[in-house]
């Protein structure tokens, strides 16, 4: 195979030359042995980190392409790449219209500042570029037939190619154009970059089915009750509570559709009801059957059907990154025991101890981890490591290492020692937090004793004099704290950390606030200067204490089940808040192309609304004047204030009013969108990862810490990433089959196209041996029975929702 060639590729063109029937050493580079040992080095280099960040192993594998793939995925170009997305988006904030006003009340709201044609423009034009960039480097490691394939590499292209279009027509127009769609493209670079919410979007198009079923039947509950509500509410007199609720809430069809689909949120419950219901107790049943069938049933299947979908979202992520790290291991063992004694030789001979320490010392993963698996390789001496012995090594990836503290200053006197052993006992930290909860009840005493008091009438003399014994208490519990753990084992506790650092600060407050208004005394006032006097910037530290109460979790095992769970789940949200970050802003842009300067400051003078006229419960009564979408921020906040659904009616109303009917398309498109698709997404999370739930991963990286309830085969699982074509395979729950047979291995291999005249043998071998292993294992946490006291330790693999 010529060496400008992926050596794993999926498919080769016919000029690619392949190994020899009885050949296993498919490295052919130069016409000397060592530099064909130099090269299975380097591909078993990058075999080891693509399985430490699962990523996928199908790309080029020349030394020119390694070199580049390796730059890519380094540190320094991840961090530039992520800048570069994050400043593209964050340029809604300063483009016209900018948000850098002090607020957004259309009443108060100074003339915001824009910024010169070209300077945001400029900015844009280096971002596009460097995107351009990362979409040649993609295509180029993945190959032109992978690229092909990818329509996520091609819609890349798509993305580009009109946004650098658009930026010329609004270069043209002195940047007066009216739309710019090239900011509504903007979210498809934090899309395409994240693999996680690549799957979500899957997963999303998979559940549309189902839930447009749901929203279908809302419809026509909702239609259904309108025209029974429009029959209903017709009052023979003028002043009757039938006819007052058809003029409030029934007037037409749009009226009664808006009254009923805000009802079904129970933003204006009971208030729809009221007129009614004050003639009438039986029309209250009306309105209760709406919510019974609406809220309460058709909401919540919707919430059953998407978290139906979502069942096993995580453990077939965590099966599907198992897979993909053993593949990469595998590959990373098939590369080097060709290297074993600088010859061809038969496979599973097994890789020298030596070598694969030469392979680690360029391996970029953590030193703790990197030192462990390097002692154990050290331990095998001279001796030649299996294939089971490789993947276990790299088990210790998977594990979270204990951080051995330094160790503590020995003392000769036996009272220092005695005082040693008193300070760094816990029962020390147990006091600490007592002392702690006193100093929050006293700042929370004093706070509520001077509610009603005047900053300039307070009297602080006995809560000085609190904090001075308090901030002397911290000082001294940190000094006997370095006196018994010595300075490298004090800062070696993060929490010690955390305290010292707020030591410090309340200790120069505290002379600041002394030097400044001396020692408290009777009738001590410190004066209010700016927004805070010195002596409030105190008490606001003091609260900062609270989070000392933290280090108590780990020591309550219940708790810390729940911490350890919210703590997965704030994890694993990632694709879920970019997704939410996503929507956002696209209705962000369309709501201010749509309802820019709609909201017009009341006439006369501008900081009083004549709220006298305007009706109860209006927007311009209850002075909503701030939620517009006149700039970036403020559309954002606004559509926060909507998808909360409290109130939203209000919003609804107005913008009628002031932009016209067909704006209630678009709130009513957000809250679907938001509040029923994402907020139901994020129940399912909760309830798939809470828990209990099926989180996936044991202490060595195994499928899952509680087995499934159904038996389990191998099948095939997309696992999302810049090179959507590639397919990898896990195991995932097949009701019916009770293991994994050789049948499914067979066409595992068979469906990877692992043949001698598409595939190396290292490639094959690699692929046959880690599905294997993948199948293996979940066949077995099948048929392991978990204890029903015990609470698992669940440990996800790093970067498997990332």
């Amino acid at each position: 195979m010529a060496e400008s060639e992926p050596l794993l590729s999926r498919a080769r063109g016919s000029s690619g030359r392949d190994c020899p029937a009885g050949s296993h050493a498919c490295v052919q580079v130069g016409p000397g042995a060592e530099a064909r040992r130099d090269l299975c080095f380097e591909q078993a280099v990058i075999f080891i980190e693509d399985a430490i960040q699962y990523r996928s192993i199908n790309h080029r594998m020349d030394t020119r392409s390694m070199w580049l793939y390796r730059w890519y995925y380094s540190d320094t170009c991840q961090w530039i790449l992520g800048f570069t997305i994050f400043l593209i988006l964050f340029l809604a904030f300063i483009e016209t219209p900018s948000s850098f006003t002090s607020t957004s009340d259309v009443r108060y709201r100074s003339k915001p500042w824009n910024p010169p044609c070209g300077l945001t423009e400029s900015v844009e034009v280096l971002c596009l570029l460097g995107f351009a960039t990362d979409l040649s480097v993609k295509s180029y490691l993945v190959g032109w037939p992978q690229f092909r394939k990818s329509l996520w590499l091609l819609a890349y292209l798509v993305v580009l190619v009109v946004s650098f279009v658009d930026w010329m027509v609004s270069l043209s127009l002195v940047c007066q154009e009216p739309l710019r769609l090239r900011r509504l493209l903007r979210p498809f670079f934090l899309l395409q970059n994240s693999s996680m919410m690549k799957k979500m979007l899957k997963c999303i198009r998979w559940s549309l089915p189902e839930m447009a079923s749901v929203v279908l039947l809302l419809a026509l509950h909702l239609c259904v009750f309108t025209m029974l509500g429009m029959l209903l509410f017709t009052g023979e007199k003028q002043d009757d509570g039938q006819d007052r609720e058809r003029l409030t809430y029934f007037r037409n069809l749009a009226e009664s559709l808006t009254s009923l689909l805000v009802l079904l949120t129970t933003a204006n419950n009971p208030d729809v009801m009221v007129p009614a219901y004050s003639k009438n107790r039986a029309f209250a049943i009306f309105f209760i059957v709406f919510t019974l069938i609406g809220s309460l049933f058709l909401m919540n299947l919707l919430t059953a059907i998407i978290y139906n979908q979502f069942r096993g979202y995580l453990l077939k992520s965590v099966q599907a990154s198992l897979f993909r790290k053993r593949l990469g291991t595998r590959a990373a063992y098939e590369v080097l025991s060709w290297t074993a004694k600088g010859e061809a030789r038969p496979q599973g001979v097994g890789v020298k101890a030596q070598d694969l320490l030469h392979v680690l010392q360029k391996v970029q993963v953590d030193s703790t981890h990197k030192q462990v698996i390097m002692e154990k390789v050290r331990a095998h001496g001279d001796s030649l490591l299996s294939a089971d012995e490789f993947q276990k090594l790299f088990s210790e990836l998977d594990k979270s290492l204990m951080k051995e503290h330094p160790p503590q200053p020995e003392y000769q006197s036996p009272f220092l020692r005695s005082a040693q052993f008193l300070f760094g006992h816990r029962y020390f930290d147990y006091l600490g937090n007592v002392i702690v909860l006193a100093n929050l009840v006293s700042i929370c005493v004093f706070l509520v004793h001077d509610a009603g008091v005047l900053p300039q009438d307070r009297d602080d003399f006995v809560l000085g004099i609190l904090n001075c014994v308090f901030i002397l208490y911290y000082l001294a519990e940190m000094l006997l704290k370095v006196f018994a753990l010595g300075l490298p084992g004090y800062l070696s506790y993060p929490s010690n950390v955390f305290d010292g650092l707020l030591t410090a600060i309340l200790l120069v407050l505290e002379i600041s606030t002394l030097a400044v208004y001396r020692f408290p005394h009777p009738g001590w006032k410190p004066e209010l200067r700016g927004l805070l006097s010195l002596w409030d910037m105190v008490r606001l530290v003091n609260m900062l204490i609270v989070f000392r109460f933290l280090r108590i979790i780990p020591s309550m095992k219940l708790m810390a089940v729940v911490a350890s769970t919210l703590l997965g789940l704030i994890k694993n949200m990632r694709a879920f808040g970019g997704i939410l970050v996503v929507v956002y802003y696209v209705f962000a842009i369309v709501g201010i192309n749509l309802f820019r300067g709609a909201i017009v400051p009341p006439p006369g003078n501008s900081s009083l609304a004549p709220n006298g006229s305007a009706p109860c419960g209006s927007y311009e009564q209850l002075e909503y004047w701030a939620n517009n979408f006149d700039d970036f921020a403020a559309a954002l906040v606004t559509l926060w204030n909507v998808m909360v659904v409290n109130n939203w009616q209000v919003f609804l109303d107005a913008y009628q009013r002031y932009s016209g009917p067909w704006s209630k398309i678009y709130f009513v498109l957000w809250w679907l969108v938001s509040s029923v698709i994402w907020i139901n997404l994020f129940l399912a999370l909760i309830l798939e990862g809470g828990p209990g739930g099926a989180d996936g991963g044991g202490a060595d990286g195994q499928a899952a810490a509680s087995p499934p309830p159904a038996a389990v085969q191998v099948t095939s699982v997309c696992l999302p990433g810049w090179a959507d074509g590639d397919v990898a395979w896990a195991p995932t729950r097949v009701p019916g089959r009770g293991r994994c047979g050789p049948e499914e291995r067979q066409s595992h291999s068979a469906h990877r196209g692992c043949d001698r005249t598409d595939r190396t043998e290292a490639l094959c071998a690699a692929e046959r041996n880690a599905a294997a292993s993948v199948c293996s294992i979940a066949a077995r946490s099948v048929r392991q029975q978990r204890p029903r006291h015990a609470v698992p330790h669940r440990a996800t693999p790093r970067h498997v929702l990332m």
